[in-house]
């Protein structure tokens, strides 16, 4: 600071007071604490509001894009009760009813002794390969 202080300035002036035309150490320190804050007060937020789908994803759940559907929603909305549901969907385990449906599909289709229908399979057959053109024919 300078030596020569304003006539109506105390003696003793606090180190946070800067004289004219210099930078404030104060408020540069203030601001970078701030925006770190900021930043790390944020990255917590979007973590803690991804753990139902990291839940989900880690567990290899079924209704894995239900959970990651209700998260987003509930960021999007800002509405909580998605984002309950989603990390209690993602605690839950739902049974699977579809692999024992197809397998007693496909036992009775079996016993009946009818053909197996071929629902998922999807027939090709090959187009027919074009004769080659000899130089005495006329196009």
């Amino acid at each position: 600071m300078d030596d020569t202080l304003h006539p109506a300035a105390i003696e003793h002036l606090p180190g946070f007071i800067t004289a004219p035309g210099q930078s404030d150490w104060l408020f540069t320190v203030v601001v970078v604490i701030f925006l770190a804050a900021v930043l790390m007060i944020g990255n917590v937020y979007f973590q803690i509001h991804a753990l139902p789908e990291r839940m989900a994803h880690r567990t290899k759940k079924v209704q894995m894009e239900i959970v990651a559907v209700l998260a987003l929603i509930s960021l999007v909305t800002h509405n909580h009760i998605f984002w309950i549901a989603g990390l209690l969907l993602a605690l839950i385990d739902l049974p699977d009813f579809s692999t024992p449906m197809t397998s007693i599909a496909q036992s009775l289709e079996k016993l009946s002794g009818r053909a197996p229908a071929l629902q998922d399979e999807v027939i090709i057959t090959p187009e027919p390969e074009p004769k080659p053109v000899t130089a005495g024919e006329g196009v």
